[in-house]
């Protein structure tokens, strides 16, 4: 039943009036179905909080993770990739092969992930409402983003390779 009443006021006289009809029931507390609803809600929110931390975390470490093999693949092959610029490569040459020597375990593993969120979908339903094993929608966000931040973790060093100058990288050794 709604009111015109501010809520304070009718959460001060709530018990007065249930004491008026029935003196013996007993009043513990007086809440909004707000309230009510909110402290039910705790519980889910604080775990869904948490496998968010947990996800960003993961996302964060899998950057950095690909960042660093491959700033160190290109340390590793920079008289490689030194010889390649001098025989005509370009920078955008080489700057693509960089991004796909890093993409490709980067998808290997969104595919693995996605086979593993398909076998392990009934567990995963219960802590996400509304969505279902292999909601599309939910799926494909997941790999766009994650795609996104692979992308851009291969690309300094990518360009990094593609700043490569030739004549040191030849000399280096």
């Amino acid at each position: 039943m709604r009111s015109a009443r501010p809520l304070p006021a009718l959460l001060r006289e709530a018990p007065a009036a249930l004491y008026r009809v029935d003196p013996n029931q007993p009043l513990l507390e007086v809440k909004t179905m707000d309230q009510v609803l909110a402290d039910s809600l705790t519980r889910q929110r604080f775990a869904m909080a948490l496998l968010a931390a947990f996800a960003a975390l993961a996302l964060a470490l899998a950057s950095i993770g690909i960042y660093s093999v491959l700033a160190y693949a290109v340390r590793r092959r920079g008289r490689e990739i030194g010889i390649r610029m001098a025989l005509g490569a370009r920078s955008a040459d080489v700057v693509r092969m960089i991004v796909l020597q890093g993409m490709r375990p980067a998808l290997l593993g969104m595919l693995l992930g996605l086979a593993g969120a398909m076998a392990l979908g009934r567990i995963l339903e219960s802590f996400l409402y509304g969505v279902g094993v292999g909601d599309p929608w939910t799926i494909g966000a997941v790999a766009g983003l994650l795609g996104l931040v692979s992308v851009a973790a291969c690309l300094l060093p990518a360009y990094r390779a593609a700043r490569v100058d030739p004549t040191a990288a030849l000399r280096s050794e």
